[in-house]
């Protein structure tokens, strides 16, 4: 960690376990007149995506600004930013990744290397981003590794994807944090040691 870099907190958990409001409410206790920065990697894809994301953004504070990317965020990330960024959700990000993948390389036996490399790339750049910029960063992502095995491939290969990608953010936090129920329990108090 350069001496730019401040917080990386992991909020982490099922799907609708309150990670986001959580997250949320962490960016909104950052010191009085820091910004926040939102960062959706979700894309409207059907009806029912649109009303969530419409419901994520009536939820944010007046003040805070929003960035869409579902690909490329360090790339798009200010330079520098001297408050708190919000991304949510690396879950949607690496999904994204794996979806262009396959439009490009099909689900042949080449995906999972190039998905891989892609989810690398993106994730080292964000990190890379995070410590030259002097800014917080909360980073928000599903759990998806308790459940049963999928029975397809690809669902597979996205858990792999995911997990990988989440225990890359996770290390290198500096504080962690699990959701049960809205309940956050922490897995890694703040300075980076494990509970």
């Amino acid at each position: 960690m350069t001496p730019k870099a401040r917080r990386l907190v992991f909020v982490t958990g099922a799907a609708r376990s309150g990670k986001s409001s959580h997250a949320e409410g962490l960016a909104s206790s950052s010191p009085e007149n820091a910004p926040v920065l939102y960062v959706a990697t979700a894309e409207a894809r059907d009806e029912e995506m649109r009303e969530r994301i419409l419901a994520h953004r009536e939820r944010r504070p007046e003040g805070w600004r929003t960035l869409e990317a579902r690909r490329g965020v360090a790339e798009r990330l200010p330079v520098e930013w001297n408050g708190t960024v919000l991304l949510d959700c690396l879950s949607l990000l690496v999904s994204n990744i794996l979806l262009d993948a396959v439009a490009e390389h099909g689900e042949g036996l080449e995906l999972e290397g190039a998905a891989s490399r892609e989810v690398a790339t993106e994730v080292d750049a964000l990190l890379g981003w995070w410590e030259e910029s002097g800014s917080d960063l909360i980073a928000v992502s599903n759990e998806i590794g308790w459940g049963v095995v999928p029975p397809h491939r690809l669902g597979r290969v996205y858990r792999d994807l995911l997990g990988s990608a989440n225990q890359r953010l996770a290390a290198r936090s500096t504080e962690a944090t699990l959701l049960v129920a809205g309940i956050p329990i922490s897995l890694k108090k703040p300075g980076g040691e494990p509970e």
